[in-house]
């Protein structure tokens, strides 16, 4: 007979933890990190970045320790300096401040972030008014409403659905910012379509194919998951979004950390299988160390989940590429 009062004691056996894939690195993340490595090799420090090249704190650590210095605004950037845009893109007003400050501007937004300021521009020259689904104060919703500002209103969730006021209730279309969770995006759209029949929906979707493979990935193991940790940092929307998606997927337990030592032993306590997954902008050596953390506390065994396969590869910025070409004729 079992002696009740004896606490369960779980051997490394019964230990697990379930690794997802896809997780980490997107194309345009790898895309603007390495814009910016380049620059500096090719134009020496310091570089220039407007905001957080991507939301992840030791990324740019690492960056401002090779020479980078990261600036919220170009007026604090010297005139005839070198400056990168970050991956979610800025507004057409940046572009021409720059170029009234005579900067070297190398444009590292997200070509999947540059196709939703495309259809922004479109609708708006076909005189639409525009909801752009996002979160206030994100640099993507700030660059794509700067596209065309007279058009667009923002729309944080179903919430703010009642409070819209539109011109012509048959010439509404709605955006959205890419990093969004999946099922909250689509949850606003079926509130506004239901004030709003002639919604008219951008000519393919918008979530970024990463942030929806990764939150495919974390529900497919959530559900099996005594613990779900994600690492990525704090104002990394799709970092914040894959807890939330474990939680409702039925995770029992779910947390983001930037790295390992924002583990709390405590979340172990009772935790057969634990589920490790990265936000967009997260380097593999981050979750490497989540890893470690948990084999050092009889967490041994890794086990990945494919849940999809990512090949997309974006090019580097043009005016990147012509410079790179050019030194190397030289």
């Amino acid at each position: 007979m079992t002696d009740l009062g004896t606490p369960t004691v779980l051997s490394d056996r019964q230990r697990e933890v379930l690794l997802a894939a896809p997780r980490g690195y997107c194309a345009g993340v790898d895309r603007a990190v390495i814009t910016v490595e380049k620059a500096l090799d090719l134009y020496g420090a310091p570089v220039y970045v407007r905001k957080q090249i991507v939301h992840n704190l030791h990324v740019v650590a690492n960056l401002e320790s090779r020479g980078a210095i990261f600036v919220e605004e170009l007026d604090e950037v010297p005139e005839g300096s070198t400056v990168v845009f970050s991956a979610h893109g800025v507004s057409p007003a940046v572009h021409a401040e720059a170029a009234t400050r005579s900067l070297k501007t190398i444009d590292a937004t997200c070509p999947l972030v540059t196709k939703v300021h495309h259809e922004a521009k479109r609708f708006a020259g076909e005189d639409y008014d525009i909801l752009l689904i996002g979160h206030a104060g994100h640099e993507e919703v700030e660059g794509t409403s700067g596209e065309a500002p007279d058009h667009i209103q923002l729309v944080q969730g179903p919430e703010d659905v009642a409070g819209i006021v539109v011109r012509d209730p048959q010439k509404v279309a709605w955006l959205s910012q890419t990093t969004l969770s999946v099922d909250e995006t689509l949850a606003t759209v079926a509130a506004i379509r239901e004030r709003f029949p002639d919604l008219l929906d951008p000519p393919s979707d918008d979530i970024c194919y990463a942030t929806q493979n990764r939150q495919l990935a974390v529900k497919e193991i959530a559900k099996d998951s005594d613990l779900v940790i994600v690492v990525g940092s704090g104002n990394s929307s799709n970092s914040v979004r894959l807890v939330e998606v474990a939680l409702e997927a039925g995770a029992k337990d779910a947390h983001r950390v930037d790295d390992a030592g924002e583990i709390e032993e405590s979340w172990l306590d009772g935790v057969n299988t634990v589920s490790v997954t990265s936000g967009a902008s997260v380097p593999e050596e981050l979750v490497e160390g989540v890893l470690a953390f948990l084999a050092e506390r009889g967490y041994p065994d890794v086990r990945a989940v494919q849940s999809a396969e990512e090949s997309l590869i974006f090019a580097l910025p043009p005016e990147l590429r012509r410079d790179l070409r050019a030194a190397q004729q030289a």
